[in-house]
C-alpha cells in the first residue's frame, strides 16, 4: 500500500511559502516504498506529480518523492525548526540522504548528509535547488 489519507494534513500555514527543503535518496529503492515508510510513520501519501512519484505530508512538512535514474529526490515544504527531524527520520528507514534547508531567498541554511548534520555558510555542495512549490527538482548545471 502505498495511498494514505489517515496522516494529518500539511498546517495552512506552510502552504504559503516556497518549498524550502530539498534533497536525494542515493541508490534509494522505489518511491513507492519509500512512500509506505513515511506511512508507517503515521504521514499520509498520495500520487505525486509524475506517474511514479509520491507527495508525503504532515502537519509540519509535505515532500514529493520523485525518482529518477538511480536515485530519488525529495522537496517540498518543512517547519525549519523540525528539520532535523525530518532527517532522523530517513535515518530510522535506512536510508542514505542528502537535504538541504533554504531560506525566503533561496539560500541554504543547513545540510545534512546521511545523517551527518553539517553548517554550510552561504553555499551548496548538492546539485540540488528549491524550485516553485510543485515544480519537479531538476539538477543544476555544472
Amino acid at each position: 500500500m502505498d495511498m494514505s489519507d489517515e496522516g494529518q494534513p500539511l498546517d495552512p500555514v506552510w502552504l504559503e511559502i516556497n518549498n524550502n527543503v530539498c534533497g536525494g535518496l542515493a541508490g534509494a529503492p522505489s518511491a513507492s516504498l519509500v512512500a509506505e515508510r513515511f506511512i508507517g510513520a503515521g504521514w499520509s501519501s498520495r500520487s505525486g506529480s509524475s506517474w511514479e512519484s509520491y507527495e508525503v505530508e504532515t502537519r509540519w512538512c509535505c515532500i514529493e518523492v520523485d525518482p529518477t535514474d538511480g536515485d530519488t529526490l525529495l522537496n517540498g515544504v518543512v517547519d525549519p525548526q523540525r528539520f532535523e527531524e525530518l532527517a532522523a527520520l530517513l535515518t530510522r528507514f535506512g536510508l542514505r540522504f542528502t537535504l538541504e534547508l533554504y531560506d525566503d531567498d533561496g539560500e541554504v541554511l543547513r545540510e545534512i548528509e546521511a545523517g551527518t548534520p553539517s553548517t554550510l555558510h552561504g553555499r551548496s555542495s548538492s546539485a540540488f535547488q528549491p524550485a516553485a512549490r510543485s515544480a519537479r527538482w531538476a539538477p543544476r548545471p555544472p
